[in-house]
């Protein structure tokens, strides 16, 4: 009996260290790595293309850690940081794109639009220009070098930019409307009305191009016509604030509305 319980006593140690041996295998195996993260679906990023610029600039950065060379998600990340007003770090981006793909006409663009909206459009214009060379039959570029060239007073080339442009795309309202903001800048409300009636006559019209109509209107006091506009496309709230706005300019001196009226032009910019 006593033999057969030191048996018993050893094989019980034996099972022990097989038990420890084994939990010490579980412990210095290494876990396995994660999965690479897979670059989204072709629906995947359509879908977040219609989001916020913020959840936009999230989700082309996560795709950019995927694949930094992944041109497309470089451009939409440079457009979502425009959106956001981080100019700089847009610039960067469609810069890097450019790197990896020389003759990306949607980053020399994007580079475009950013040193416009941040009103340093001199600096835009090099890469605008190299995208109009690249790409004679696309309307974007011409429309662009436009603003670009208004922004900096170069009047004659900015007019025959956006003539070249109606050339490639025949009454394109993003055009006209372009077009027809760089003459409120000079004080020419007439003939940028002219513009934006051709505009707002496209089906591919926008709210805002309309909301520009109105403004134009009212800046030549047509306060009625200008109201009908405004009222049809905001909401109460929003429709009394622009009216104020514009009130306030048509009643100031001349002198006094120059700049204002400037600067919400720029804003209105459609870019192409």
């Amino acid at each position: 009996m006593s033999r057969n319980r030191s048996l018993i006593f050893l094989t019980g140690l034996s099972l022990a260290g097989a038990m420890a041996g084994s939990a010490w295998a579980q412990v210095a195996t290494p876990a396995a790595a994660p999965a690479a993260r897979q670059a989204a679906s072709a629906e995947e990023r359509a879908a977040y293309g219609r989001l916020d610029p913020l959840a936009r600039s999230v989700f082309w950065s996560r795709e950019m850690e995927v694949n930094p060379a992944d041109v497309e998600a470089g451009v939409r990340l440079a457009e979502a940081l425009r959106q956001m007003g981080q100019f700089d770090q847009a610039a960067t981006i469609a810069q890097q794109v450019l790197v990896t793909q020389p003759t990306n006409i949607e980053a020399m663009m994007e580079i475009g639009r950013t040193q416009i909206a941040r009103g340093q459009a001199f600096y835009g214009i090099a890469p605008l220009e190299q995208a109009r060379a690249l790409a004679p039959g696309d309307w974007r570029p011409l429309s662009l070098l436009g603003v670009a060239y208004q922004q900096v007073s170069r009047t004659a080339d900015a007019r025959q930019a956006w003539n070249q442009a109606l050339t490639v795309s025949p009454d394109n309202p993003e055009i006209l409307t372009n077009a027809a903001m760089a003459l409120v800048t000079t004080g020419d409300a007439r003939g940028a009305e002219t513009l934006l009636r051709r505009a707002v006559a496209q089906p591919a019209a926008t709210q805002k191009m309309r909301l520009n109509l109105a403004m134009v209107l009212g800046l030549q006091g047509r306060a009625g016509e200008a109201e009908q506009i405004i009222r049809r496309e905001l909401p109460p709230a929003s429709a009394e604030r622009n009216l104020q706005w514009l009130r306030s300019q048509v009643v100031a001196p001349p002198a006094e509305t120059t700049a204002p009226a400037s600067a919400r032009t720029w804003s209105s910019l459609q870019g192409g």
